[in-house]
C-alpha cells in the first residue's frame, strides 16, 4: 500500500513539474566589452516555491541546481557560473542547512566564442523544486540561445 501511495505521489508531482511547473525560465546572452558573451539563466518561482543554489554544504539533502553548457567547437565555457547570495536556512525536512532561491533569480555564464560566426549557445539546466509542502522531481530544461556574429 505504501508503494502505491509513493508510486501516485511521484506520478501527481511529475505531472505537475512538467505542465503547470511552478519555476519558469527564461535565457538571454549579451557581450561584455572584453568579447565574453555572458549568458544569463533566469528563474522565476511562484510564491511560495524556490529552487537551491549552486552548490549546497551536503550530499544527502536535496539537489543543487547545475547548468551545463553543451561542447561546441564555437565557444567554450569562460569561467564558473554565478549566482546572486542564496538564503541559507535550516530546513526541517531535510534536517540540514540548506541554500536557495525564490521569487527571481539569475545565474550568469560566461562564454568565450571561438567563431566570429553567428552561433547558438547551447546547455541545460537541472533543478529541483520545493514548497513547505512537499518537493518536485529534479527537472532538466533544454536552452539554445543565439549569439548574432560578431563585428
Amino acid at each position: 500500500m505504501r508503494r502505491l501511495l509513493f508510486i501516485l505521489f511521484f506520478l501527481g508531482a511529475s505531472a505537475l513539474s512538467f505542465a503547470g511547473a511552478p519555476v519558469k525560465w527564461t535565457f538571454g546572452v549579451e557581450t561584455t566589452t572584453e568579447g565574453i558573451a555572458l549568458v544569463t539563466l533566469t528563474a522565476e518561482c511562484e510564491e511560495g516555491w524556490h529552487l537551491y543554489a549552486l552548490t549546497l554544504p551536503r550530499d544527502d539533502g536535496p539537489f543543487p541546481t547545475v547548468i551545463r553548457l553543451t561542447p561546441s567547437a564555437t565557444y567554450q565555457q569562460a569561467g564558473a557560473a554565478v549566482e546572486p547570495a542564496p538564503i541559507e536556512l535550516e530546513d526541517p525536512n531535510f534536517q540540514m542547512l540548506v541554500r536557495y532561491h525564490g521569487h527571481t533569480t539569475s545565474f550568469n555564464i560566461p562564454v568565450q566564442r571561438l567563431s566570429k560566426e553567428a552561433l547558438n549557445i547551447e546547455g541545460e539546466v537541472e533543478y529541483m523544486c520545493c514548497n513547505d509542502k512537499m518537493c518536485l522531481p529534479p527537472v532538466t530544461v533544454k536552452f539554445s540561445i543565439p549569439l548574432p556574429a560578431a563585428k
